[in-house]
């Protein structure tokens, strides 16, 4: 599996760049930086924009599709979740599937997770910590579990 090459010793970016084009089915940027270890369920359902920071420890749960627009920044050991189950016993093994989707320039802070169908607006950030199970704003702060609005920036 190519994420075992990918979080087995040392890489130069640009060998970490192909592998990762590897991993996702199509190119990353040139500038596109990867900090591994990384986790991906599939792989080919991920899209990294321009000018993209993947710290270490990140989870793709990309059955669900990720969108990861320009000049994102995802800080260590983000949790994107594309897939849950129903709540109702007799539907706990129903599996459920959305995209989530990052706008441009949007900061994932450390320990963050993304739950399915969420789509992030562009500039906005989401402090360390946060669980983010519904839209956010672009130009917003958002963090807490579950993640609400703190400010409004820019």
């Amino acid at each position: 599996m190519i994420t075992a090459k990918i979080n087995t010793g040392f890489h130069e970016e640009e060998e970490l760049r192909d592998m990762m084009s590897e991993l996702i089915g199509k190119d990353v940027p040139d500038d596109f930086c990867l900090f591994p270890p990384i986790y991906a369920d599939f792989g080919k359902n991920i899209t990294i924009g321009k000018g993209v920071f993947i710290n270490s420890g990140c989870c793709f749960q990309d059955q669900g599709g990720i969108i990861i627009g320009d000049g994102c920044f995802i800080g260590h050991q983000v949790v994107f979740a594309t897939i849950d189950h129903g709540l109702e016993p007799d539907h706990r093994h129903d599996n459920y599937v959305s995209p989530i989707k990052l706008g441009s320039n949007v900061w994932v802070g450390s320990h963050a997770t993304i739950l399915r169908g969420v789509t992030v607006g562009d500039n906005a950030a989401i402090a360390a910590g946060a669980l983010v199970n519904r839209d956010v704003p672009a130009n917003t702060v958002v963090g807490g579990v579950p993640a609400k609005v703190l400010k409004h920036i820019g």
